[in-house]
């Protein structure tokens, strides 16, 4: 007698094609022609997101379907598990969820079995799945979203996108640990190098962030503690400081062509400038890169942005300059990586805070506000960018001293000649400006007021440590424009894992 023929299969697909058909009779009936355009965005993003996970969930059902009827044809492969042991016995029916883009897909597969062993799955090997629920493409989003506004606002566009997919907490978690290879990833990247003529310029500052006070240093802890159970006050005394932020060390690495330029081109002269001469534009930032850390030291962010500017300079051709605000713990380390690296720096005081000693003192004798003091700040300020800083604190200092100012007036004089005379070799403007090196550190104010004041400084923002040091770094590789590379290597990082082969040991991914 012949046997039925029962080749016949169903669509894998049929639910799909219903759920368009649906969407195109809703679309061809009365009731949307009388919808406005926005009504229709609004029912094409729900239906249009509904469609995509059902496509998704057809497709994997499918994928599951294949890998039964492999195994009951006897075709699939002998399956070992990580301790290299082999997994005799196979068992259908074990699912996990999958929240992606478009919502909660179930995954279903076979898992492969053996006494005293844990099970293991080929398709979650094959679909490279998260070890969470979250697939990496809302992980992505979750980052994108994060690192521009709050959480609360993340999860709420995140919720508009894909529905009820991930709560707040995991959602910070997921955050932290999307930034965990990006050490290893600029380790690995080889940036594009720059003719000799172009100057390397490195600029360094440090910015508080409010964290909770857990995540304080520990003498910053203390001092808050201690301030705590002193009882409420009202207000601080003069001078006195919260305790409540932890200081993030900031670091960018830039190319510069020279700008050649005149005192006169920096600051105009007391008289005014002359209409006769164009002033000359100084040295613009290139291919910026930027590294930040609350968790690192200094001197970590600092060997990050010495190791940076080696790879753009690995021969030490080019000529290096340093720009700093001053602050004495900098200038030590940036010395000590210069020589431990073996490098010839240039180190710069940043102009425009040499500028603020200079207006302080002025005030010392002039009103705020009139063109005296306009004029005094001018005269002292050319002084200082003709290289004849040491001329220009011992000019102040006399006429403070034939003025007769009183102790309180003569301390922001005394403060303007301690920080000139205390910085001589690092006020070398006239040679800077000849050469065309910048003078200023407009940089790396920018770089803090980005990834610091417009994301972890936000009102009511207090941090904890590893949230706060995962945003800072995903948004400095952000801006450096390094963010898709890194996502392909840290998805692949992920995987090698999560998924681990026998002679894993032996190699490491790059960037």
């Amino acid at each position: 007698m012949e046997p039925y023929d029962t080749c016949v299969s169903t669509d894998p697909f049929v639910r799909s094609v219903s759920a368009f058909e649906s969407l195109l009779h809703t679309l061809q009936g009365e009731l949307a022609s009388l919808w406005s355009h926005a009504q229709l965005e609004e029912h094409l993003e729900q239906a249009g997101r509904s469609l995509l996970r059902q496509l998704l969930q057809d497709h994997l059902d499918l994928r599951a379907r294949r890998e039964q009827e492999t195994v009951r044809a006897g075709t699939h492969p002998r399956v070992r598990g990580p301790d290299g042991r082999l997994r005799p016995w196979r068992e259908a029916g074990h699912a996990r969820w999958l929240a992606c883009l478009f919502g909660l897909v179930r995954v279903e597969r076979m898992a492969h079995r053996g006494p005293g062993m844990t099970n293991v799955h080929p398709t979650d090997q094959v679909l490279s799945l998260p070890a969470g629920r979250h697939s990496m493409g809302l992980r992505r989003l979750a980052v994108s979203e994060a690192v521009r506004g709050s959480f609360d606002q993340a999860q709420a566009a995140i919720d508009r996108r894909c529905g009820r997919v991930v709560g707040k907490r995991c959602l910070e978690q997921l955050v932290a640990a999307a930034a965990r290879d990006i050490d290893a990833f600029y380790r690995h990247a080889v940036p594009v190098p720059s003719s000799r003529d172009v100057l390397l310029v490195i600029e360094v500052d440090g910015k508080g962030v409010v964290m909770r006070p857990e995540a304080l240093r520990p003498a910053t802890r203390k001092a808050h503690l201690a301030a705590a159970q002193g009882g409420h006050r009202s207000r601080l005394a003069p001078g006195e400081k919260p305790n409540r932020k932890r200081m993030a060390t900031v670091a960018c690495v830039f190319d510069a062509a020279p700008a050649p330029r005149r005192p006169h081109d920096v600051i105009h002269p007391p008289g005014g400038r002359s209409t006769r001469r164009q002033v000359r534009r100084g040295p613009t930032a290139t291919r910026k890169w930027c590294t930040a850390s609350l968790v690192h030291p200094p001197e970590k962010v600092i060997a990050d942005a010495f190791a940076q500017a080696e790879a753009r300079d690995p021969g030490h051709h080019r000529c290096w300059i340093i720009l700093v605000d001053g602050a004495r713990h900098q200038l030590d380390l940036i010395q000590d990586e210069a020589e431990r690296r073996g490098c010839t720096i240039n180190v710069l005081l940043d102009f425009v805070h040499v500028t603020e000693y200079v207006w302080d003192a002025a005030h010392a004798f002039h009103r705020p506000g009139t063109a005296e003091a306009d004029a005094w700040v001018a005269g002292h300020l050319t002084t200082i960018l003709a290289g004849q800083a040491d001329r220009a604190a011992e000019e102040m200092t006399l006429q403070a001293a034939q003025g007769g100012l009183s102790a309180s007036r003569r301390e922001a004089v005394d403060a303007c000649r301690r920080y000139l005379t205390g910085h001589l070799d690092q006020l070398r403007y006239d040679v800077a400006l000849a050469a065309g090196w910048p003078i200023a550190t407009g940089a790396i104010e920018g770089a803090c007021r980005h990834l610091i004041g417009d994301r972890l400084d936000i009102t009511g923002a207090r941090w904890g440590l590893d949230g706060a040091e995962a945003v800072l770094q995903l948004r400095a590789l952000i801006s450096n424009g390094d963010f898709d590379s890194y996502w392909h290597c840290h998805t692949a990082r992920e995987h090698q894992r999560l998924y681990p082969v026998p002679n894993q040991p032996d190699y490491e991914l790059t960037a």
